[in-house]
């Protein structure tokens, strides 16, 4: 059974930073893309970091410079550094990899970033 559990997000004030863990189980070739999308309230899920074939690395403009993702070689965990966080990062978090052509899903986190 595939499963992506995440960890990490929470309440910090503008400027602060989180860190977002996802363990990856369950999948038993490397997936083609292992990514961090978020969803803020009345919008649409959003890419924000991706591996994408192993080899590039692509972030949203939006988080450049400030969030970094990473991934242990065996791709079983995958991690968004976030810093310099704003209040427009608010959201939940979610990890996915996808395999071939199916999508797997964390369960999400919540990000709020509040003074």
């Amino acid at each position: 059974q595939v499963q992506l559990v995440e960890s990490g997000g929470g309440l910090v004030q503008p400027g602060g930073s989180l860190r977002h863990s996802c363990v990856v189980s369950g999948i038993r070739i490397s997936p083609n893309v292992l990514a961090w999308y978020r969803q803020a309230p009345g919008k649409q899920r959003e890419l924000v970091a991706a591996f994408v074939n192993a080899a590039n690395i692509r972030y949203a403009d939006s988080v450049k410079g400030r969030f970094y993702i990473s991934r242990e070689i065996n791709n079983k965990k995958v991690y968004l550094q976030m810093n310099s966080l704003k209040p427009e990062d608010t959201a939940v978090y979610y990890c996915n990899a996808k395999v071939l052509t199916r999508d797997y899903w964390g369960q999400g986190t919540q990000v709020t970033v509040s003074a």
